[in-house]
């Protein structure tokens, strides 16, 4: 498969199309495919640190969970920052290309496949952004489309019309307005108060309530990811922490809840904005078409506090998707296999056609 170096380059279609969704994410990508193709990848690349790793590990690299279990002797490259690719350098370069290309072969593409991918990138990623990213792709793939998250889950949820999708990440929370449309840049916002946000935050609140525990991004990730809420508190939430190396157990109910409520004043606030941007006669159909999407979204009572702040507008729906780990990539899957790629380029940035 080559590839000219600009982003416009014409690809003739030869043997079969693997269509693909992909979902990039802060800290974890998901892929769906035409085939079947089903998977969820850590969004990090593990580099040997010394001749040591090297030994240990028996390869120049590896990629995704296993890289994060073997961290000890790992340099570990995380190439997403806030939902897009970082570029600071070569070495950035190469570590995107190593993740990409190993999402790919997920799908296992035969070797007279063309490759066709449709790609989410936050709501109001730049056009440097995309292109990044498109050029990335471009040698791994066939044909790409780029499109905002929020929209490819609206997409799978057939809402494109008078709806708002919150979609809440790792990196970003995207949040859109669907007005039948591709939307615009005044339809859609991207937030980085998101859930790396909430990690630092409950690392802090829980260091502050007991000073002499070990603490760091990892743990209060794992303590958020089970036991995250807004809103009424469960009641004590008592977990296994350590002191001196010794194991206590702490109540981090009041740390979990400050951390997670501190990420909702700025999602409000522009929600309401965008609700306020569509025609006065639809808004009434928008508040009942709230769709809560991403990672965040199971955080739990998120969908009762966000409508509790809408009560002064009427009648408020808020709902979650079935799938919050594919909602995104299956939406983009659905749009690759019902859209021809020849019409792609109407919908946003790509390569290919």
């Amino acid at each position: 498969m080559q590839h000219d170096d600009q982003a416009t380059t014409q690809t003739p279609v030869s043997g079969q199309q693997l269509m693909l969704g992909i979902d990039l994410g802060t800290s974890r990508t998901a892929i769906m495919s035409s085939r079947g193709t089903k998977e969820t990848v850590r969004s990090v690349v593990g580099y040997p640190k010394d001749l040591i790793g090297i030994k240990l590990l028996g390869a120049p690299m590896i990629v995704g969970d296993a890289a994060y279990e073997k961290r000890a002797f790992l340099d570990l490259r995380y190439p997403l920052e806030d939902g897009v690719l970082r570029e600071y350098g070569q070495r950035d370069i190469e570590v995107a290309r190593d993740l990409m290309g190993y999402v790919i072969g997920r799908a296992t593409p035969k070797p007279d496949d063309t490759i066709c991918a449709v790609i989410g990138v936050p709501a109001r990623a730049s056009k440097a952004n995309k292109t990044s990213l498109l050029r990335m792709a471009q040698e791994v793939v066939d044909m790409a489309l780029v499109v905002s998250e929020p929209f490819m889950v609206a997409y799978g949820q057939n809402k494109l019309l008078n709806s708002l999708v919150i979609d809440i990440g790792a990196g970003t929370v995207d949040i859109c307005g669907l007005k039948g449309t591709m939307p615009g840049p005044e339809d859609q916002v991207t937030l980085t108060k998101a859930g790396n946000f909430i990690d630092e935050r409950l690392q802090a609140a829980i260091l502050e309530r007991y000073p002499h525990v070990q603490m760091n991004l990892n743990v209060a990730c794992a303590i958020k990811e089970e036991h995250a809420f807004v809103g009424h508190s469960p009641g004590p939430i008592n977990v296994s922490l350590r002191s001196g190396g010794k194991p206590v157990i702490c109540d981090v109910s009041e740390p979990i809840k400050a951390a997670c409520e501190a990420m909702l004043p700025e999602i409000i606030e522009n929600m309401k904005v965008l609700v306020e941007a569509f025609p006065p006669e639809d808004q009434s159909t928008v508040l009942r078409n709230i769709i809560l999407a991403g990672g965040g979204s199971q955080i739990r009572g998120l969908a009762e506090v966000i409508a509790a702040n809408f009560n002064d507008y009427g009648d408020v729906h808020v709902t979650r998707v079935s799938d919050p780990t594919y909602d995104g990539c299956s939406g983009a899957l659905k749009l690759a296999q019902e859209l021809p790629p020849k019409y792609w380029g109407q919908l946003g940035d790509m390569i290919g056609f």
